[in-house]
Formats: structure tokens, C-alpha cells, sequence
């Protein structure tokens, strides 16, 4: 019985540490699998990154760094590529995984337009969303 209890303190200790490092989390609380994009500042020109798959009721570490931008953008899909979130800045997608420089011209540079969702983090070091698939 107190191997069973070292071994699961052993573990709770490494989720934990795990939960320490994670700075952006996005934790789906939705009955569907959700895929998601994020964009941020990086060296003072805007990102977008994809594709990140969050199964239903699960959540994911999508930035692993302190955040240094108060401001972080999502946009998510269903299983079905219907946005589930209704943002108001247009930023850069593609279909398949990317990561893309700038957001503007998104069409002309071959990428799609898509609405993403800005996520005030009060400038905290470390935030977590909930997507509930209403919008905030």
C-alpha cells in the first residue's frame, strides 16, 4: 500500500511539474475535437502556428514560454473545419500544419483568411482559456 501511495504522489509530483512549465494552455470543454490556431508577436512581426488537435474535455499546451504578449489570438475548428470561435482579427491559416510570418494578404501569399479571437491575458506570465465553443 505505500508503494501504491509513493508512485501515485511520484506521479501527481510530475503532472505538476508538467502544469508548472505550461505558460498558454487551451483546455476544450466541449463534447467535439477541436482544432486550433494561434497567433502572437514574435520578434515584432505577427505568427500564426497550426494545427494543434484538443480532444473533447482535454487541454493543450500551445505556448511553452512565460507569455512576453498580452495579447494572444485563437481561431478553432470543428472536426468539419467550421469555425467554432467568432473572432474580429483577420490573421493567416493554411490546411494543413504551418506556421506563417505576417498577416497581411493572406489569399495573395497562397494562405487563408481566417477571424481569430483576441485573448486579453492581462499581461500574467502564465494563462489558461476555456473554449466552450460560445464565443468570449
Amino acid at each position: 500500500m505505500a508503494v501504491a501511495t509513493l508512485v501515485g504522489a511520484m506521479l501527481l509530483s510530475i503532472v505538476s511539474i508538467d502544469r508548472a512549465r505550461a505558460e498558454f494552455t487551451v483546455c476544450n470543454q466541449t463534447l467535439d475535437v477541436v482544432n486550433l490556431a494561434v497567433g502572437q508577436k514574435i520578434d515584432n512581426a505577427d505568427q500564426t502556428d497550426g494545427w494543434w488537435t484538443i480532444g473533447a474535455n482535454q487541454c493543450v499546451n500551445v505556448i511553452r514560454e512565460e507569455l512576453v504578449n498580452r495579447y494572444i489570438y485563437l481561431y478553432a475548428t470543428d472536426v468539419f473545419g467550421h469555425a467554432i470561435l467568432n473572432g474580429a482579427v483577420e490573421m493567416c491559416i493554411d490546411r494543413r500544419r504551418f506556421s506563417i510570418r505576417g498577416i497581411e494578404e493572406c489569399w495573395q501569399r497562397g494562405h487563408i483568411a481566417a477571424h481569430f479571437v483576441e485573448v486579453d491575458t492581462l499581461e500574467q506570465a502564465r494563462w489558461t482559456y476555456f473554449l466552450t465553443g460560445n464565443s468570449p
